[in-house]
């Protein structure tokens, strides 16, 4: 870049409203002007909600059910656990984008850790894993269409339906502009689980305890799982905290990147508060009778009432995975080229088809694939998992351990043994939730043979 040109990038900037004043040069985007989408438009609380709705969303409703699986005490500690840890790795991605600014997405990390092969496996386990969770988005979608309408239609249809407003909304062009929907998205599916809580706890004993039985707490402090129950559990935990690939693109459309702690810091103390709290009122007042997912706990009518509330947020859910990787594919298909950062026909043209080709993908997954949440289970295990714990130590080893060969203070080495307990913990998680997913299909298809491809079967009976 000539001297010129980058005095020129330096000095004019997006004015405090997100308007771009002249034109504004990124290391991702390129040259954005007012004449093509402002992609340096997030504001700090605008990331926090982006943030959180990338993961308040599938993964809290089966919370109450991992901690049937392990425990009060267990399950509180595991997720503390798994908190942490993630947290650390989304604050290393705030850091590491900070050293290397043209980063867009993980397989720009996968490429700088570990060459080419790096760059196309993490690249690939990116676009499959959240084109698996947009799928499941749609179905959780379709299952709360038919509570609240009685299953009015068939399943199918809901599913179509989920996959066509998710696609039309996840077209919008910029995070800036969604994360407005982020906000509406996330007050509703808090209030669907806060009014689940509340109903709960109110009530004389959970919904799915038959009529002529005595209800008996039997809620455990310690659990006792199989391995196998034990390690599905923990990769549940795990899914609740799985946005962290989304977090590169959320950075890069940030207005002032160095409020990226601040965004990040609030996001995921609100996150756990509420996990641990509905967590357990939740499961305390069930037991064994919670439901999974948890807004069908408490009764047929409070159920209605709660996905009425959740449709939103589970909407807002599914168009920013459907989002999030048509912008990956069109960033790396358009990055180099004015057509990026401009309105023209080839911008629209490529990321219409992006947007399309990905929502197309998920609805076929979602209504084709077999006993479908054990599939999901089985991909964010075997490459959701990898891509929140295994890059992030090796990206703080890829910027600092070059200090080793300085001085080996007492805080690099212990981040260089931080690094590989998380590396270790990863690789294991990984491993042994692909098996526990691979068991757990094993047993559903001995105990029902599958679920029929685009069924219309009611799937919120529960």
């Amino acid at each position: 870049m000539s001297e010129k040109k980058q005095e020129r990038s330096l000095s004019i900037v997006p004015s405090h409203i997100g308007q771009i004043t002249e034109s504004q040069h990124d290391a991702i985007f390129g040259e954005i002007t007012r004449e093509g989408p402002n992609y340096r438009s997030v504001g700090w609380l605008g990331t926090c909600a982006l943030m959180l709705k990338t993961q308040i969303g599938l993964g809290v409703l089966s919370i109450p059910s991992a901690f049937d699986a392990l425990g009060v005490v267990p399950g509180v500690i595991c997720l503390c656990a798994i908190a942490g840890i993630t947290s650390w790795s989304n604050y290393i991605i705030g850091v590491f984008k900070i050293h290397h600014r043209d980063v867009y997405g993980i397989d720009d990390v996968g490429g700088l850790l570990l060459g080419r092969p790096g760059r196309i496996f993490f690249g690939g386990a990116f676009i499959l894993w959240w084109t698996f969770v947009a799928g499941s988005g749609m179905l959780s979608m379709s299952i709360g269409l038919n509570a609240v309408s009685d299953h009015a239609v068939c399943t199918a249809v809901y599913v179509a339906i989920s996959a066509i407003v998710a696609c039309a909304l996840g077209s919008i062009q910029t995070l800036g502009r969604i994360s407005s929907l982020a906000w509406v998205g996330l007050g509703g599916i808090i209030t669907a689980i806060m009014i689940v809580t509340i109903a709960v706890g109110i009530q004389d004993h959970p919904a799915a305890v038959p009529d002529n039985a005595v209800w008996v707490p039997d809620y455990k402090i310690v659990g006792s799982p199989s391995f196998i129950d034990a390690i599905v559990a923990v990769s549940t935990l795990v899914f609740a905290y799985a946005g962290t690939p989304a977090f590169f693109s959320i950075v890069a459309e940030m207005r002032e990147p160095q409020y990226y702690n601040r965004a990040l810091s609030l996001c995921q103390t609100i996150m756990t508060c509420f996990y641990i709290a509905i967590g357990v009122v939740i499961y305390y007042y069930c037991g064994s009778y919670v439901s999974s997912p948890a807004l069908g706990s408490a009764g047929p009518v409070v159920k209605k009432v709660s996905y009425g509330f959740a449709l939103p947020g589970l909407l807002v859910s599914t168009l920013l995975f459907i989002h999030i990787t048509a912008k990956y594919i069109l960033v790396h298909i358009l990055k180099g080229s004015r057509h990026l950062a401009s309105n023209t026909v080839t911008h629209w043209v490529l990321w219409l088809s992006c947007t399309i080709g990905v929502a197309l993908v998920a609805y076929v997954i979602a209504s084709a694939i077999p006993v479908f949440s054990d599939l999901v289970a089985l991909v964010g295990a075997l490459l959701g998992t990898p891509m929140c714990f295994q890059p992030m130590g090796g990206m703080w080893l890829y910027d600092n351990w070059k200090h080793g060969n300085v001085g080996r203070s007492r805080r690099w080495t212990a981040m260089v043994c931080w690094c590989i307990f998380i590396i270790l913990t990863g690789t294991f998680l990984m491993i042994a939730g692909t098996y526990g997913s691979v068991v757990n299909i094993i047993d559903s298809y001995r105990e029902s043979g599958g679920t029929a491809a685009w069924s219309c079967v009611d799937n919120s009976a529960s």
